[in-house]
């Protein structure tokens, strides 16, 4: 789970059908579906929001999730409270998903963006075909090239979103630096065909609380 600063009671959650693409999709600024929704003392059940593989939002009643089993997730954060959730594959990243979100951040008025990494599947188990390899480094360069554990051609995931926070001048600060293939106790799609998914929460306080110095904190 992941949070951006602390604030009011998380209401509304919105989740996206993922394609492996770089649509952002923004939620409705004041949460329109919270009040509808709250039953004294229940969950509150998810929102769709549409497809897509970033959410953008800037009200503190609302979380946004989404879901990987390898692929990475990543929380964007901003002293004004404005924030993201990205899902991040190799089609994903190439294509730019990560600048996308920043960029909505900013046109709603972000200014020094932070983003933190989930767990994802690292190099030494992402053997990678080398023509995919060539078109992600050639957006991401090099760092996103990596090793398998047997010397083979490698996508490296934590290194590819680096580059593509610092490309869109977003700060990374320390996410959870864990391979989701084999560092035990999550859904890897490649290493097992589970079923299953790791779902990444991102919400914010309000502009005042929002600011916290280390930016997103995993927990």
């Amino acid at each position: 789970m992941t949070s951006v600063g602390a604030g009011p009671a998380v209401r509304t959650v919105y989740w996206i059908r993922q394609v492996h693409g770089a649509t952002v999709l923004a939620v409705p600024t004041a949460g329109r579906h919270a009040a509808s929704r709250m039953v004294p003392g229940r969950p509150v059940e998810p929102v769709f929001a549409g497809t897509g593989d970033a959410l953008v939002a800037v009200a503190p009643s609302v979380a946004l999730a989404v879901l990987t089993a390898d692929c990475a997730s990543v929380a964007l954060g901003s002293p004004e409270g404005i924030f993201a959730a990205v899902h991040a594959g190799w089609r994903g990243l190439a294509a730019g998903v990560i600048a996308g979100a920043v960029g909505a951040m900013r046109s709603r008025g972000a200014t020094e963006v932070v983003g933190a990494l989930g767990p994802c599947i690292h190099a030494e188990c992402y053997e990678f075909a080398e023509d995919d390899l060539a078109c992600v480094a050639a957006v991401l360069g090099t760092r996103a090239r990596g090793r398998t554990g047997e010397g083979n051609p490698a996508l490296d995931i934590p290194a590819a979103v680096s580059s593509a926070l610092v490309s869109c001048g977003a700060a990374e600060v320390a996410g959870l630096d864990r391979c989701t293939a084999c560092a035990g106790g999550y859904f890897s799609h490649r290493r097992r065909a589970d079923a299953g998914r790791q779902a990444l929460l991102v919400w914010s306080g309000d502009s005042r609380t929002a600011a916290a110095p280390s930016g997103p904190g995993f927990r």
